[in-house]
């Protein structure tokens, strides 16, 4: 069985974490690799505009597997030089896979989401929650850090204050809490779900293809970047942009009050 089940619907791609028996959990050794080819595959795929993320069965991700830490085996067994190597190889590479996928992501997030389970929804652009998504980073509870990024990204999601008190009490927050704290963009009914991001995913695949990946880049450039240096960024691939076919079909189109029609051109 494969860790990640795609499915292609036009200029979207909908990955599916598939261990549901285990609740989704993660990492197994393999799940590095895993995770780093089927974003590749997408960066390299022109025709692939969106991706949307969510989980099979009733979590999302239960972060890691317990039974494989109380019994160091898999990603816990050895030296500590041992355990950190294996973090880098498969911990970082799931994270830095999505973090540096160049479409828009959108998490739908359909239970539980938490530890790494969590900070891997926080990757994504966009999330939606069911009403049954909940959200934790109980690493402390475990004796344990966020030893995969998270410790960078949740403050940049919810706020340092609020991250603090996620990861200082490790206690899990309900889909409501996570709207009010931006951790996610709407809650939706369970039922309605993958409707909903699906939808969502089609609305942003509508737009021309080539733009919306510089789109994506000057977004994530700006959290890092100084205003002057994001000006100039900005400037050359805008530059980039007026030269496409896109653009004169985007001009066209409102001119002519239609809508465009995008070719990646």
């Amino acid at each position: 069985m494969n860790l990640i089940e795609t499915e292609r619907r036009g200029r979207v791609i909908v990955l599916t974490l598939n261990r549901p028996d285990r609740l989704n959990a993660l990492p197994d050794l393999e799940d590095g690799e895993a995770f780093a080819a089927v974003c590749e595959a997408i960066n390299g795929d022109a025709g692939i505009s969106v991706a949307v993320l969510t989980g099979a069965g009733r979590a999302f991700s239960a972060g890691g597997d317990l039974r494989a830490m109380a019994g160091r085996t898999a990603l816990f067994e050895g030296s500590g030089v041992a355990i950190r190597e294996r973090y880098r190889r498969v911990v970082h590479r799931i994270v830095r896979s999505l973090y540096g996928l160049e479409v828009p992501l959108i998490a739908a997030v359909n239970g539980p989401a938490m530890g790494l389970g969590c900070d891997i929804a926080g990757l994504a652009d966009i999330r939606l929650a069911s009403t049954q998504a909940r959200f934790g980073v109980p690493f402390l509870k475990l004796g344990l850090i966020p030893g995969d990024g998270g410790a960078w990204l949740l403050p940049r999601n919810v706020g340092y204050a609020r991250a603090a008190e996620m990861l200082f009490t490790g206690e899990a927050i309900d889909a409501e809490t996570a709207l009010a704290w931006g951790l996610v963009n709407r809650i939706v009914p369970a039922e309605s779900l993958m409707d909903e991001a699906l939808k969502l995913a089609d609305q942003i695949a509508s737009q021309p293809p080539r733009a919306l990946r510089m789109a994506k880049a000057l977004l994530r450039q700006g959290r890092e970047a100084g205003f002057d240096q994001l000006l100039e960024m900005s400037a050359a691939v805008q530059a980039l942009a007026h030269l496409t076919d896109d653009h004169i079909e985007g001009v066209n189109a409102v001119i002519e009050k239609r809508p465009g029609r995008f070719n990646g051109d």
